[in-house]
């Protein structure tokens, strides 16, 4: 008589294939985190299209990313900056 195969599952697991197919109804919010329904996300994520948030930075950071990028370009050509 044949032993029992270890490798399987046990027969309460649910297969991957069901769990890929499985429709999401909850999400959280990008903000805090806190759970949404599925119809509170459509909303936020419509008004958020409708009215992006100001992602406006402030113009010294601006320079400074740009002297970063600029510093790395020179070091990726081999010129030496201190």
């Amino acid at each position: 008589m044949a032993s029992p195969a270890w490798g399987l599952p046990p027969p309460e697991d649910t297969p991957e294939e069901i769990l890929r197919t499985e429709i999401i109804t909850e999400a959280r919010s990008p903000f805090d985190g806190k759970p949404l329904t599925a119809a509170e996300y459509a909303l936020l994520e419509a008004r958020l299209r409708s009215n992006p948030p100001n992602t406006q930075l402030n113009p010294k950071v601006e320079d400074l990313i740009y002297l970063i990028r600029l510093r790395k370009l020179f070091r990726s050509i081999g010129i030496p900056i201190k």
